[in-house]
């Protein structure tokens, strides 16, 4: 089986992607663009087992040294949280019960890696591969950092995976070959939520609304869904009627929940107040308040403040 047929609802990629191993014109770096979910990591997984995994190897066995960090020439790097000056991804983050105040980065120590990474000539093949996930999430520091790699790679093929282009520099977008990824039809997000043995979500048709043909964002969104304590998503299906409830109800979200929660909580609520409400200064207020998370300001003044504003208007 072509590794690439794992992927569903994106030919223009597999196109793409499959006829430069045909025709052996590998760019010396990608950019992979979509919304979140649509396949994109898998989509670079999949181009590195065709890139690094020769036909004489045992598949299986090649991809889990590959994943299992086994493989000599292959590197994938990801946002990670400083931690008292340790890097951890968000999973290892999760694990050691990081209270996480802000979101994720890829820093300049992790770029000057890759530097280090790429300055040896590949060990077991003739390329090495370098996947960056979550590329918007970039420092501006560690983005000038990577331009200076991507000015001259060696031997090497760099993947980098983000949402839009629009977070990232410029003279970073121009060095890559764009490969667009979109959404998925209804049929096909069904397709990969059973394949992924996730058939449950579709039990819970606003997160595969809210999705908008994405599987792994509604899988992502059904698990923050069934993280956040089942009082508090009840308390949230009526707005507070009073400025006291309002400010409890501001308390307990930033007591529960982490910042990367929360932000999701706010695009969830805007979905949700809408079918439930239609009131588009609800929506409003909402989306100022993930600009003002995503900005790192204090989480329990910007919900006091959205529910205060909310309350005081509908009195």
């Amino acid at each position: 089986m072509k590794p690439l047929a794992k992927l569903i609802g994106q030919p223009l990629a597999i196109e793409l992607l499959e006829s430069a191993i045909a025709i052996n014109r590998i760019a010396p770096a990608y950019l992979f663009i979509g919304a979140e979910g649509i396949g994109k990591a898998l989509a670079a997984k999949c181009f590195t087992e065709m890139l690094l995994i020769s036909p004489d190897e045992d598949y299986a066995s090649a991809c889990q040294k590959l994943y299992a960090g086994n493989h000599p020439d292959f590197l994938w790097v990801e946002p990670t949280y400083n931690d008292k000056g340790q890097l951890l991804t968000a999973k290892e983050a999760e694990e050691k019960g990081l209270k996480r105040k802000t979101a994720p980065q890829i820093r300049i120590e992790q770029v000057r890696e890759i530097s280090q990474f790429l300055s040896r000539p590949p060990l077991k093949g003739d390329r090495s591969v370098v996947v960056i996930e979550g590329a918007e999430l970039m420092a501006e520091s560690a983005g000038n950092a990577l331009l200076k790699t991507l000015e001259d790679p060696g031997k090497a093929t760099i993947i980098l995976i983000a949402k839009s282009t629009d977070s990232i520099l410029s003279t970073l977008v121009s060095r890559c070959q764009i490969i667009p990824f979109f959404r998925l039809s209804e049929e096909h997000l069904k397709l990969v939520l059973y394949r992924a043995n996730k058939a449950e979500v579709l039990d819970y048709p606003q997160l595969v609304n809210l999705s908008q043909g994405c599987p792994g964002k509604a899988i992502a969104d059904w698990q923050k869904l069934t993280d956040i304590p089942s009082d508090l998503i009840n308390k949230l299906t009526k707005f507070p009627k009073n400025i006291i409830e309002g400010l409890v109800l501001a308390k307990e979200i930033t007591k529960n929940l982490e910042l990367d929660t929360q932000l999701w909580l706010a695009d969830y609520l805007q979905y949700f107040y809408w079918e439930k409400e239609r009131k588009s200064e609800l929506i409003i207020s909402l989306e100022k308040v993930k600009k003002l998370l995503f900005r790192y300001v204090q989480p329990r003044l910007v919900w006091d403040c959205f529910f205060l504003e909310n309350i005081l208007e509908n009195n």
